[in-house]
């Protein structure tokens, strides 16, 4: 490249030769006091922010640790302090125990358990003869729900794996005055480590000594791309922002540096952030609360049914009806009420059901960890998003260029170019591609150089890095713009790196020539190239680039142009720098390296300033649009980073989270405070009025750490969108759980650096991206494998239509697979009946027939909304549900399982065991009240023929029931819309699952009582043809009544005229 001729920018300088190289800083230590350690805490967060090591003198911290500076530690000191334990961080703890008894006793186990016990107790010593095969059936339902419970509830952990991953492996350290390579797991408290760029930090350090380019990647702790400047001195009181310290897993990436250890493993800020990841209590699910509360409520009507069964045999049946039962026959029976009234397939069902969803939402590349989490997705209200890597694509990238009179996108360049009659109106783009690729500290990994530039490594910073594959990927023949050409061309004898003390970078590049083969100098040709912040070298700059490469003087308002651009970009979230060149004459060879960067400092003047670049990291995609969903189901989406303000609030404009104009500040939140209007309102009635106008906040973290519990009232009960910038772990856990304390919220939380592990542990719901960190994957319950920030909306409406298909499962099961079941009992225990359903029949019905049937309900698709076409569903529609009081299971819903759809059910199943009976000359009265009756001779049978009798009834029973529930399924599928818009064969509903099914549960029938092995074990046997066909009509009756409900609920939503309409509204759920 020929220099530029113009008087102004080409004007020569004398100057030397150099070699690339850097300053070594160092202080020296000398004996004083030893000053005083913060107070220790056994609390993770609290031993944070005590860390105090980083705001005493070098000197100081050589004391307080007894270390020599450079001696280091000696043998007998390392070995006092290795007995404080290895370098290692410990995983937390899981008590496996506890998991397993949950499974075995948990939900309607702990009632299959008793049930057990007491039909053994009453086979054995009782001598009851059928016992013992009911007991048998117990086990069977205990195992099979124990089983389903573990596949629920199971999530492997890997968490060790993980830790292991980010820890070093080796380090270099000084001890007895010579530099080891030792396992970083033998690291002990006072060592000095010696870290080069590439290296991973093996333990916490206090920096002593450094380089003056030392940099440091801290994403995987703080989530942030940005590279962090190493110092010898305090840059902030937050230990996790100062630049004097090197932090457990972090990189250098740039630099060299001592460090003194000041913790190890578990005491390290890394240790202590996993500490609070896995500290976090043990909490239930949303849909395993409401599991738990409908659990509750059946098992204690089952219990009282159990214990009143008992209390009417020792009472009453034993008294009056002597021979009627025995007392372990009475056991039976009354284990029988406890075991009918609970629904035995619930557990598998809901297991099924979760399992189904989680199979549709792994097509959309997310890993649910936890089945039972994905119901909480469907009543979160309030989302808080990480934002580099989670919001942002986590890549820098050049996104605008400016010129003194022209700027615009790089998307825009080959366009621009293409569509212009001559390309030289651009020609300053070749001194702009210049200093980007060569004034530039990033390097291409040679392992991945034959991939596309988009795909390859890249070492060094983000900006570097975002550079680098701008200057790579521009190539513009028409403008001699190449790359290859560039390097091959040019040689770079000297460079100082970026440091944040002048925060700019300074390289100085030769022009050179091949001559056969070699290349040589051509001293003719000697630039200065810098590239930085605007602010630090707009100041040092005499002249401007205009786009066509002509150069002007830096006049005032020229630089109030510049200015007033660089404000813009910087408002939109873009990093602006400012690159800039001048002419030097042929540098003096030899010359040392601190007088050759003196003499480049002092030559740091009448620079010519080439142009702006517009970096930033820019929003992923599918962001903006998976926002406005996420608000428009009603949930609150707050950003929270750890990034600057002023980043994080354009970065929140852009995707949709800030749409106010005005943002409100601390000051704002403290000024409605101090009303003190909210002091008095329950933290459940904290939440925003819809009547309000949507209001905007920004707080920092330092602003979090000071906020009062009326602050938060107001916060979380005033604001719908939030930014919480520059937040450290801690504080982004209290503020998910401040939320959660607050207007009954259910709250998730997306990351994917260590730093977002603790609160992504704290939520009612974590989810992790895929390209995160492997502790952030582990504290979180949901992965997007891919990185789709587009998931989250297809996931909340997952978990809604799995809270409806788990109802639609509950109302389906109940009216016969519990209620119709139990009143059989009932007639048995309570009207002297023979019982109209044996326990095998009961058992078999509960965990094969129903559960075969249920499952079709699991894969129905959302119902179409009143008024809209049938494709459209009001579940991203809807308000998110109050996880305290929208209930699974509320007093609507066994309103219609016991006085609506099981006032049907079970005298439709009892009619057909009367018919039966009345076939064999046995009418209602012979057999209702029949007690001790029921014996050899009465109404001249033999007992072998009333046994058959019975037998034969109780299989019409169960036929009956699993027949009239193909029309319980028809009608419960559509909770509002009617069969013939939504059928299950074909159109927007068609679920090929429900004949299916009911083929199935058939199948099961048939072989029940046709298989010659369960007639003999079970006395099961087969049935008159005539008692097929009646159940199919039940079955079609119960589906009519519920069509006209339906009907009266879509036409007349209101109608509260008469009695009959009243109840059938109460139905709709």
């Amino acid at each position: 490249m020929n220099p530029s001729q113009n008087s102004f920018e080409y004007q020569r300088k004398p100057g030397c030769g150099i070699q690339i190289g850097y300053r070594i800083l160092s202080n020296r230590a000398e004996d004083q006091d030893i000053p005083s350690r913060a107070t220790q805490s056994t609390d993770p967060a609290d031993a944070i922010a005590n860390i105090d090591v980083h705001l005493i003198s070098t000197e100081d911290v050589y004391a307080r640790y007894s270390c020599h500076p450079t001696v280091g530690l000696e043998a007998a000191a390392i070995q006092r302090r290795s007995k404080d334990g290895k370098n290692v961080i410990s995983p937390p703890t899981t008590q496996y125990w506890k998991k397993i008894l949950n499974y075995i006793f948990g939900g309607f186990n702990f009632l299959m358990w008793i049930a057990f016990i007491v039909t053994i107790i009453s086979y054995k010593p009782l001598g009851g003869s059928n016992s013992f095969k009911v007991a048998v059936l117990l086990m069977l339902v205990i195992i099979i729900s124990t089983t389903f419970y573990a596949v629920v509830d199971w999530n492997a952990s890997r968490i060790m794996k993980s830790i292991k991953s980010i820890i070093a492996q080796e380090a270099a350290v000084i001890r007895d005055g010579k530099q080891q390579l030792i396992p970083a797991t033998d690291i002990v408290v006072g060592d000095i480590v010696v870290l080069n760029a590439g290296d991973r930090v093996p333990a916490d350090l206090r920096i002593v000594a450094a380089s003056s380019d030392l940099r440091f990647d801290r994403s995987l702790l703080t989530g942030e791309s940005d590279m962090v400047p190493g110092f010898l001195e305090a840059t902030s009181d937050n230990a996790l922002e100062t630049g004097n310290l090197a932090l457990t897993s972090t990189f250098v990436t740039q630099g060299t540096c001592n460090g003194l250890v000041f913790a190890t493993g578990d005491r390290t800020v890394m240790g202590r952030i996993v500490k609070m990841s896995g500290e976090t209590k043990f909490k239930l699910t949303t849909i395993q609360k409401e599991i738990w509360f409908f659990t509750k409520v059946i098992s204690s009507v089952a219990f009282s049914m159990f214990g009143l069964s008992l209390l009417l045999f020792g009472v009453w049946l034993r008294a009056s009806y002597r021979g009627y039962e025995t007392i372990s026959q009475a056991i039976t029976n009354s284990i029988g009420c406890l075991t009918a009234f609970v629904p035995q397939g619930l557990p598998l069902c809901f297991a099924l059901s979760l399992t189904i969803i989680a199979r549709r939402v792994s097509k959309r590349h997310i890993l649910v960890k936890n089945l039972a989490t994905i119901e909480t997705l469907g009543c979160m209200s309030v989302l808080c998003s990480d934002k580099t890597g989670t919001l942002t694509a986590g890549k820098m990238v050049v996104e605008s260029i400016a010129f003194l009179d022209r700027h615009l996108l790089v998307s825009e360049i080959e366009e621009k170019i293409s569509e212009a009659s001559d390309p030289r109106f651009l020609a300053g783009l070749s001194a702009l591609h210049q200093i980007a690729r060569l004034c530039n500290g990033a390097k291409f990994d040679s392992a991945t150089a034959d991939r596309p530039i988009h795909e390859r490594n890249i070492k060094g910073d983000p900006t570097d890095t975002a550079l680098l594959r701008f200057s790579e990927a521009l190539s513009i023949p028409a403008l001699n713009i190449n790359t290859s050409g560039l390097l091959s061309s040019w040689r770079k004898p000297f460079e100082i790196p970026f440091n944040s003390n002048n925060r700019w970078m300074l390289s100085i590049v030769q022009q050179t020539r091949t001559t056969e083969g070699h290349i040589t100098k051509r001293d003719s040709t000697t630039w200065m190239l810098v590239k930085g912040a605007p602010d630090m070298l707009v100041k040092s700059c005499t002249t401007v680039m205009r786009s066509d490469g002509s150069v002007v003087p830096l006049d005032e308002a020229s630089k109030q142009h510049m200015s007033d651009l660089q404000s813009d970009w910087s408002s939109e979230g873009q990093r602006v720098l400012a690159l800039c060149r001048k002419p030097l004459d042929a540098l003096k060879p030899n010359l040392a390296l601190n007088t050759m960067e003196k003499l480049m400092y002092s030559e740091i003047g009448n620079l010519t300033l080439v142009g702006l670049v517009g970096i930033r990291d820019p929003p992923r995609p599918d962001v903006l649009s998976s926002v406005a969903v996420i608000r428009c189901a009603g949930v609150r989406v707050f950003m929270v980073t750890g990034d600057f303000e002023s980043t994080a609030v354009a970065i929140a404009r852009q995707v949709g989270i800030i749409t106010r104009h005005s943002v409100d500040n601390i000051s704002d939140v403290r000024a409605a405070s101090a009303e003190k209007h909210l002091a008095d309102v329950l933290p459940s009635a904290i939440k925003p009025s819809e009547d309000e106008p949507i209001r905007a906040l920004v707080l920092t973290g330092e602003d979090v750490s000071s906020l009062t519990a009326l602050d938060w009232h107001v916060i979380v009960g005033q604001y719908t969108e939030i930014v919480f910038a520059r937040t450290t772990p801690d504080q982004k856990m209290k503020i998910v759980e401040e939320i959660k304390a607050r207007g009954d919220n259910t709250v998730a939380v997306t990351g994917d650096g260590v730093n977002d592990a603790p609160a992504l542990k704290a939520a009612d719901i974590g989810v992790a991206m895929g390209s995160g960190s492997d502790v952030a994957k582990e504290a979180a319950a949901l992965i997007l494998l891919n990185n789709d920030f587009a998931s989250i909306p297809v996931a909340i409406e997952m978990g809604r239509l799995v809270f409806d298909n788990l109802k639609k499962v509950i109302l389906y099961l109940m009216p016969v697979g519990s209620y119709t079941e139990f009143m059989a009992v009932v007639t048995n225990v309570v009207f002297g009946m023979q019982l109209p359903l044996s326990s095998y029949l009961q058992v078999c019905f509960s965990i094969t027939n129903d559960v075969v049937m249920s499952i079709s309900l699991m894969y129905e698709k959302a119902e179409a909304v009143f008024g809209i076409s049938q494709c459209a569903t009001d579940l991203m529609l809807r308000k998110p549900r109050n996880a305290r009081t929208d209930r699974l299971a509320d007093w609507r819903l066994f309103f219609q399982i016991y006085l609506f759809i099981g006032l049907m059910t079970w005298p439709c199943a009892m009619s057909m065991w009367f018919v039966y009976m009345d076939k064999q000359g046995l009418g209602f009265h012979d057999v209702f009240l029949a007690y001790n009756n029921w014996t050899a001779g009465y109404h001249n049978y033999t007992q072998d023929q009333l046994d058959q009798f019975v037998n034969v009834g109780q299989c019409i029973y169960y036929v009956t029931m699993v027949f009239i529930q193909y029309g319980n399924l028809l009608a419960i599928r559509n909770r509002r819309v009617s069969l013939i818009q939504s059928n299950p064969l074909w159109g927007p509903r068609k679920n090929i699952a429900v004949p299916i099914g009911m083929v199935a549960t058939a199948l099961i029938a048939v072989i029940n009582l046709y298989g010659p092995g369960f007639q003999k074990v079970f006395k099961t046997t087969p049935i008159p043809e005539m008692f097929w066909g009646p159940p199919f009509a039940f079955g079609l009756g119960i589906l009519f009544v519920d069509e006209i409900r339906k009907l009266i609920v879509r036409t007349r939503p209101k109608a509260s005229a008469n009695l009959f309409l009243v109840f059938l509204i109460l139905m709709e759920n």
